[in-house]
């Protein structure tokens, strides 16, 4: 039954040892969440480069016990639970390979609309609320839906202009359906529900709002629409994190240029000045180059580099040394030297590119300079 389906993959998920990555791995060597649950303890050599340690928390009680709770949550607060595996996720997140085994969603999703993130920082300007205001004002015609964190500044802005203009707009959580942070946004979730967006989660319901969710929890806001626009953001902000996951997706970035002097528009002039955001020009261009009107010319960078002296942090500075140490070292050899996810360290790398300390190649591979 698929309920067992989703039950056993909760479970699956839970495991110590077993992230999204590994989760697919399994899926891919034992056809289902349920099987691979029954015989990857006994047959992990049926999974390439899986080994014992890996599987070792497959078949413990306590996580069976935890998805039974789990879908008893889910059932009693109208959650719905999407497993990748079964094509129940949204089909351009379902194309990057880091992409969450399991979904948890209220409300609804088109998957047929295109969609657009759009993301800044919490303490927007009116500079960045005006330019808001004008891009849905501008895009009243067209059909999209679109993608934000839910957070205060930037995100509260989409999601309320989408909800005005009448907008689908999905809010990606980085925790579960258990909290809602910050709680003054309550009533905003409520709306997106009730005008036909859509809440999204990766995180199970008893998931707190850690703050190293929020990173992990923008590789989804990238990853599900094939646009992302940078508003406001200050340099190294979490908005830069979202870039970065973008452009590793192979997804198109766009970044609204301001004064170098103002601190919240740093992070999008250093991200157009490096080639990892376009500069937006004239709403009327990005919508053009959204798609959504018969997308055409091209929008040129307008701000000259502005040199910064920045200490490396301490996370910086291993990254770098790490690098540098292994010249053109890939992603994942370089998550496993310094035992850090890959999720956690592309937005650390975008920074050293910014800074202009690190080089990347095709095939994840980088250099220090």
């Amino acid at each position: 039954m698929i309920t067992e389906e989703y039950f056993y993959a909760i479970a699956l998920r839970e495991c110590s040892q077993i992230g999204d990555i590994n989760f697919n791995k399994l899926i891919k060597a034992f056809g289902s969440a349920q099987e691979a649950w029954m015989h990857a303890r006994k047959q992990y050599k049926k999974v390439e480069g899986m080994g014992l340690k890996t599987v070792s928390d497959i078949g413990n009680d306590v996580h069976l016990r935890f998805a039974e709770k789990e879908l008893t949550f889910c059932e009693k607060n109208n959650v719905q639970i999407r497993l990748r595996h079964l094509g129940e996720t949204p089909s351009l997140l379902n194309e990057c390979t880091d992409a969450p085994a399991i979904l948890y969603q209220k409300g609804n999703i088109d998957d047929n609309l295109q969609k657009v993130s759009i993301v800044g920082t919490r303490n927007m300007t009116v500079y960045g609320k005006q330019f808001i205001e004008d891009f849905f004002e501008t895009s009243f015609s067209s059909k999209y839906t679109s993608v934000s964190g839910l957070a205060l500044g930037v995100d509260k802005e989409v999601h309320e202009q989408s909800i005005q203009k009448q907008k689908p707009t999905i809010a990606v959580l980085a925790y579960g359906f258990e909290f809602l942070y910050p709680a003054k946004n309550r009533k905003l979730s409520e709306k997106i529900l009730e005008e036909g967006g859509a809440l999204l989660t990766e995180f199970n319901s008893s998931r707190k709002p850690d703050r190293e969710n929020f990173i992990q929890r923008n590789r989804i806001v990238a990853g599900i629409s094939p646009s992302t626009i940078v508003v406001e953001t200050a340099f190294g902000g979490g908005s830069v994190s979202t870039a970065a996951f973008a452009n590793d997706y192979n997804r198109d970035v766009f970044a609204l240029p301001g004064k170098i002097s103002d601190i919240y528009s740093q992070g999008c002039n250093q991200l157009i000045f490096h080639n990892k955001a376009t500069a937006i020009s004239t709403i009327k261009d990005l919508i053009n180059l959204l798609g959504f009107n018969n997308p055409s010319g091209k929008i040129e960078e307008l701000f000259p580099y502005s040199e910064t002296l920045i200490q490396l942090t301490e996370n910086q500075n291993i990254i770098f040394q790490s690098i540098k140490d292994n010249p053109q070292i890939s992603l994942d050899n370089l998550a496993q030297e310094i035992a850090v996810s890959t999720y956690k360290i592309l937005p650390i790398i975008l920074e050293l590119e910014l800074l202009g300390k690190v080089k990347s190649f095709s095939g994840r591979q980088f250099i220090a300079i």
